[in-house]
């Protein structure tokens, strides 16, 4: 079944909502993507909870977390043990990060030095990212900063090295 961007940006906004009523300070969340009617032509008592009783559109997309998934520190590593079965159009994460806003990155060092110094700033910034992508190639984000917490961003290309991980996971 060929799922929309659409239904992927429907589906991270599903996500991002969800994680953000858990509130801040959560770990990394992994999710696979499963057409909604597939996954209630295989498990029809979850048809209630996942829709409400409502026909869901043809390419709407389940998030399932996955439970356990600790990535560590390194994270890409993580992402590079993983692959999924041909079930899952997609896959979505949840992170969030501490950054500098501005240039305020520019004299940073490489590695972990960098990421606690980050932590340290008084002027460090924190952003929830919420990346997906599908198996046909498509690839997704929306972002929350905790600053501000009523505007939501989303685009293509938010964070397209994430992007890319994940979708070396569904190859």
């Amino acid at each position: 079944m060929r799922v929309s961007i659409d239904a992927l940006v429907a589906g991270l906004m599903e996500i991002e909502r969800h994680v953000s009523n858990l509130g801040w300070d959560q770990p990394a969340r992994l999710f696979a993507l499963v057409p909604t009617l597939e996954l209630i032509a295989a498990e029809p008592q979850l048809a209630e909870h996942l829709v409400g009783g409502v026909e869901p559109a043809p390419d709407h997309l389940s998030a399932i977390e996955q439970e356990g998934f600790a990535p560590g520190a390194d994270l890409g590593a993580a992402l590079a043990r993983i692959s999924w079965p041909g079930t899952v159009s997609g896959v979505a994460l949840s992170l969030e990060r501490f950054f500098l806003p501005g240039a305020g990155d520019s004299d940073l060092p490489v590695g972990p030095a960098a990421d606690d110094r980050v932590r340290q700033d008084p002027d460090r910034e924190e952003i929830r990212v919420v990346v997906g992508a599908l198996r046909s190639g498509e690839s997704h984000g929306v972002a929350r900063i905790r600053s501000h917490p009523d505007e939501l961003l989303s685009g293509r290309d938010l964070v397209p090295g994430l992007a890319a991980a994940l979708a070396r996971t569904l190859d």
